[in-house]
């Protein structure tokens, strides 16, 4: 009798041991991009093992803010615009972390016969709405003279905007890589007329990436400082091991590797004509959370400036009715968690 209770209690003690190991699942959503793939490598390689990162690729990003909003979903990697949004509808989401700066990835891509931004006065240009596509859209042509009334903007996902494109049923369009290649490949006679790689943009990184994460999920402050830890780990995993990281990303996308290496390089550095990921230091700067300076441009804490300038074209494009301050947006908790260790 004293062995049969011995061995329950030794299977009772490794049940609630196996138990207080369990993984944490994390609901993750990214659309199609190479520059979010670094989910891709955190799940594979297992870069946090009480982790269980369960990643579903949602190429709408309103969709993965609605499902976060219903509490289906934790994070997402999506374009670093929507914080201003989220403070004005009162949607529970907040961005923890800019992730990317374009260093020319984006372009704006003109239909053979359009030779300026005055050619596109009535027509369509296809964007994004509510996206940076937009914004860039916007300014681009505004620095042409052409006010945003002037033309009517098409919201389109990558994939439709190439083919709306080629089609003929819009004059022009704002891509990122690989879908501003493919577009001036289909379309003989497009040509580039604007693009990320030029200084303001880079200076300024307008144009890039960032996480979000609902409050819901900011309410477990361990578990998201720990997914934002998976997330810089990939990063540093990619930047060590850029062939198999790109290999893995490739897989997790069902991209050829190609087009993964034409948004973010083959060895880990910045490209040019492509992105600038960041490791959690420069993220650190970028958000102004730590000291120090970036290269290429950006100042220290620069997202505060990209939340105004964001602020700014929302509210001239009527996507909120009123400014509001970062924190309202903004929650840098799972990045100061990182970085103090």
């Amino acid at each position: 009798m004293r062995i049969v209770k011995t061995l329950m209690l030794a299977a009772g003690l490794s049940f609630s041991a196996a138990a207080a190991h369990a993984a944490d699942t994390v609901r993750v959503s990214l659309f199609s991009w190479p520059g979010y793939g670094f989910w891709f490598i955190a799940q594979e390689k297992n870069l946090v093992p009480d982790l269980d990162l369960e990643i579903t690729i949602i190429e709408d990003p309103y969709e993965s803010f609605s499902l976060m909003s219903a509490g289906a979903l934790d994070v997402t990697s999506s374009t670093a615009e929507y914080g201003p949004i989220a403070a004005d509808k009162e949607v529970p989401v907040k961005l923890v972390t800019y992730t990317n700066p374009s260093y020319g990835t984006d372009k704006i891509v003109l239909a053979p016969g359009v030779d300026s931004a005055e050619d596109l006065k009535g027509e369509s240009v296809a964007v994004l709405e509510g996206g940076l596509t937009q914004i860039f859209m916007g300014i681009w042509l505004e620095q042409n003279g052409v006010s945003i009334k002037d033309v009517q903007f098409t919201n389109l996902i990558m994939d439709d905007a190439v083919g709306a494109l080629v089609g003929g049923n819009v004059k022009a369009a704002e891509f990122w890589e690989p879908f501003g290649s493919q577009a001036l490949e289909a379309l003989p006679g497009a040509t580039v007329a604007a693009s990320s790689a030029e200084d303001d943009w880079i200076e300024t990184a307008l144009l890039g990436d960032g996480m979000y994460m609902s409050d819901a999920f900011l309410d477990k402050p361990e578990l998201a400082a720990k997914t934002m830890e998976a997330y810089f780990k990939a990063v540093a995993f990619w930047k060590e091991n850029p062939e198999e990281g790109n290999k893995i990303i490739a897989k997790g996308l069902n991209f050829p590797v190609a087009d993964v290496e034409k948004v973010i390089g083959k060895d880990g550095e910045i490209l040019k004509g492509g992105i600038w990921v960041f490791d959690a230091e420069q993220a650190g700067k970028f958000m102004g959370v730590i000291p120090g300076e970036l290269p290429l441009g950006p100042q220290n804490g620069q997202m505060a400036q990209h939340w105004e300038t964001t602020t700014d074209w929302w509210l001239k494009f009527g996507l909120i009715d009123e400014r509001h301050p970062i924190d309202a947006g903004v929650n840098t908790a799972p990045l100061e968690a990182v970085l103090s260790e």
